[in-house]
């Protein structure tokens, strides 16, 4: 396998930061933002990398099965988060780490399924976050009939802005290869349904370059089933904050769906399992980590906002209270019995259910000192 994969200009790629910091207008994506809310936003970005770095080091310390790391993609993650308003519905896939933050799903909760002590942590219902979804590309099926139930309830177009309701839908440059975001795709189109598709575009799928899956830049797709297309920086936190609060309003609004490309780029590996040394190369790396998302608000604030050392140190700290937090919760998260997933199968149990329950437990019964309840 080649390990070429050449870094080349992006055409119609909407930035609002640039890398050094510098804010730029956009003439179809106008955002008004104070310094105090971009504090906000960069506090956001800081949080959510020092969990996800947690959450690597944990997995390596045998804590953890397996991680997906958000690394890199922490402003393409933020920015779609932020521009939620609450009745609105995000289903994700494994690693949107920092949409979940921005839902108020504690971080804790995201490790249980890692670790193997849950089904999923947290009630979808609790924060309009949908449980992690393993299948590629299976969340947009979820978040388009979502979006049909939506709809039925006449929830879209009321122009009340604590009713109308849209629905995000995550998913990865591999995934756009699977026929069920296709078939999403079209659902959403002829239904004309209030879901933005939200694709985050790291460069690979696992270990294959986007350029062998797509011969065309991905938004473009959009086209052809009939809604409208847009590419960002998905470095560019503001960008993506800007244009999905705009294609989210569109969707609320009864304009129907929208496909966000946010070209970013994955820093570490594809999980824990993965070594990304094997099919890609040093330099394009380190071309990537001059677009740090998380550095270029930093000098932004710095050097517009002129934002003191204080912010910075107070952040530190609570950054590190975060992962000392993490970590020591982490590892005493309670095993389940080997009986709670009967708990699990239905709403109501039924009574072949409770005939298979009672049986698996006089099993485990039968060793002596098990314990089992």
């Amino acid at each position: 396998m080649s390990l070429h994969h050449e870094v080349l200009p992006e055409p119609d790629l909407i930035q609002l930061l640039t890398p050094e910091g510098i804010r730029v207008e956009h003439p179809d994506y106008p955002l008004t933002i104070t310094d105090d809310e971009i504090k906000s936003l960069y506090r956001d970005l800081v949080l959510v990398r020092r969990f996800d770095g947690e959450a690597t080091a944990l997995q390596r310390q045998g804590e953890l099965g397996l991680w997906a790391s958000c690394l890199g993609q922490e402003a393409a993650q933020v920015g779609p988060g932020r521009a939620m308003r609450t009745q609105d519905m995000a289903f994700p896939t494994y690693r949107e780490h920092g949409v979940a933050w921005c839902r108020d799903v504690d971080p804790l909760t995201l490790l249980g399924m890692f670790r193997g002590v849950s089904l999923g942590g947290w009630n979808p219902n609790d924060n309009n976050f949908n449980l992690y979804t393993i299948v590629l590309g299976a969340q947009t099926l979820h978040a388009v009939g979502y979006a049909m139930g939506v709809t039925r309830d006449g929830a879209v177009g009321t122009g009340e802005a604590d009713r109308d309701t849209a629905v995000l839908a995550f998913f990865g440059d591999g995934a756009s290869s699977q026929g069920d975001v296709n078939e999403a795709f079209i659902w959403a189109a002829a239904a004309n349904l209030p879901v933005v598709f939200y694709c985050q575009n790291n460069q690979w799928a696992i270990s294959e370059a986007v350029e062998r899956q797509s011969r065309v830049p991905l938004y473009q797709r959009a086209s052809g089933f009939g809604f409208p297309g847009v590419r960002i920086d998905g470095n560019d936190v503001l960008a993506c904050l800007a244009v999905s609060r705009m294609a989210l309003d569109d969707a609320r609004s009864g304009q129907g769906p929208t496909l966000i490309e946010a070209y970013t780029y994955r820093m570490g590996a594809h999980t824990t399992s993965d070594d990304p040394t094997r099919y890609r190369l040093t330099d394009e790396l380190e071309t990537w980590r001059l677009r740090d998302p998380l550095e270029r608000v930093r000098a932004y604030l710095v050097r517009e906002a002129a934002v003191g050392q204080d912010f910075f140190d107070e952040l530190e700290a609570e950054s590190e209270a975060l992962a000392e937090r993490i970590r020591e919760a982490c590892r005493t998260l309670p095993d389940p019995s080997p009986l709670s997933p009967f708990d699990h199968v239905y709403a109501e149990q039924t009574d072949e259910l409770a005939e298979q329950r009672a049986d698996y437990a006089d099993y485990l019964n039968s060793f002596e000192g098990s314990g089992h309840k």
